[in-house]
């Protein structure tokens, strides 16, 4: 297990390197690559970053953090890497996203947040952690679902509540 996860981290450095020597090219050579494959390899980035979020891969996403790759990225749904580990249970990944600036109160396609994931999946122990900021007064400002009515539509009223007292 431990040899694949280096394997895949060495691949995820390796094909950064390359998509960073890309980009120097570009700025000595008169032959630019196209934007469509630079869009490509930068997908391919966010599409591994949320591969990690994902499945858990701590490596990955230290590796990506501390190389400055945007925290708050979005997939085509709106999604960010705090709501994919979220919804997926990787506290852990939570912990470290929210360390490097992850924006809680971040709305997908849908309107929905990471604690508004973190109470479908059932997640208190991160539902905790994600509520220590308030991002339901914006969303009465902007008439969006507040983390409450969300918690009433799934029958998760009374845990948000106590939620909110500890």
């Amino acid at each position: 297990m431990k040899v694949m996860q280096h394997l895949t981290l060495a691949s995820l450095l390796a094909f950064g390197s390359a998509f960073a020597n890309v980009a120097i090219a570009e700025d000595i050579s008169p032959a630019k690559a196209s934007a469509s494959d630079q869009m490509t390899s930068q997908q391919e980035l966010i599409a591994i970053f949320f591969a990690a979020a994902k499945t858990g891969n701590e490596e990955v996403i230290n590796e990506f953090l501390k190389h400055g790759f945007p925290v708050d990225v979005r997939n085509a749904s709106g999604f960010t890497p705090l709501m994919m580990a979220t919804y997926y249970g990787h506290q852990n990944i939570v912990t470290r996203l929210l360390e490097h600036g992850a924006d809680r109160c971040a709305r997908d396609n849908k309107g929905n947040t990471a604690l508004m994931g973190a109470m479908f999946k059932l997640e208190w122990a991160i539902a905790k952690q994600l509520r220590q900021v308030d991002c339901d007064a914006n969303a009465k400002k902007t008439g969006q679902k507040t983390a409450e009515q969300f918690a009433r539509e799934f029958g998760q009223e009374e845990k948000y509540r106590q939620l909110l007292k500890k």
